[in-house]
C-alpha cells in the first residue's frame, strides 16, 4: 500500500533510521516546511504522514497546497531531496524562478547534497508556493470570471 497515515512514533522511527550524516539535513528540511506553513495563515495545520514510505506534508485541513515529500535519494549516501507533485507546474515554476539555485530532476524533484548549504531564501519561497498551490489556482480562476 503506497499511501498510509502515520503516527508520530512511526515518523520518529523513520527519521531515526536515516544515516546520521543525512538525518540532520532531513530534519532541518522538515522544520523549514513546518515553519513556512506557520507563517502563512491560509495554510493552517499541516498533516505529517507517510506517503510512499517518505515523510510527507499535506495541507489536508485547508486544502491550500500540494503535498511535499522529503527523503534520502535512493542509491546515494550523500543526496537527499524534496519532492513535489509531478502533476503540478511547481518544479517548472521553480526552474524559471531559480535556474541556478537548485539541482532539478524531472518535474518533481529538487536534489541536495549533504555537504552543501541550502539556498534558504529560494527554498522558503518554493515551499510557500507548494503550500499555497491550490489556493493560488483558485484565486486565478476567480479573477478570470
Amino acid at each position: 500500500m503506497a499511501k498510509t497515515k502515520s503516527s508520530k512514533v512511526e515518523m520518529a522511527d523513520l527519521f531515526a533510521a536515516y544515516p546520521l550524516h543525512m538525518r540532520g539535513n532531513l530534519v532541518a528540511l522538515r522544520n523549514l516546511i513546518l515553519q513556512v506553513a506557520k507563517e502563512i495563515p491560509e495554510v493552517g495545520e499541516i498533516e505529517e504522514a507517510l506517503r510512499w514510505q517518505q515523510p510527507s506534508f499535506l495541507t489536508s485541513h485547508s486544502g491550500s497546497g500540494s503535498t511535499i515529500r522529503i527523503d534520502a535519494v535512493r542509491g546515494s549516501t550523500e543526496s537527499y531531496a524534496i519532492y513535489f507533485n509531478c502533476n503540478t507546474t511547481l518544479v517548472d515554476d521553480f526552474k524559471q524562478l531559480y535556474p541556478k539555485a537548485f539541482k532539478f530532476e524531472g518535474t518533481r524533484t529538487l536534489i541536495f547534497n549533504v555537504a552543501d548549504k541550502l539556498p534558504m531564501n529560494e527554498l522558503r519561497h518554493c515551499i510557500s508556493l507548494a503550500l499555497t498551490y491550490h489556493l493560488r489556482k483558485e484565486n486565478n480562476k476567480s479573477r478570470r470570471t
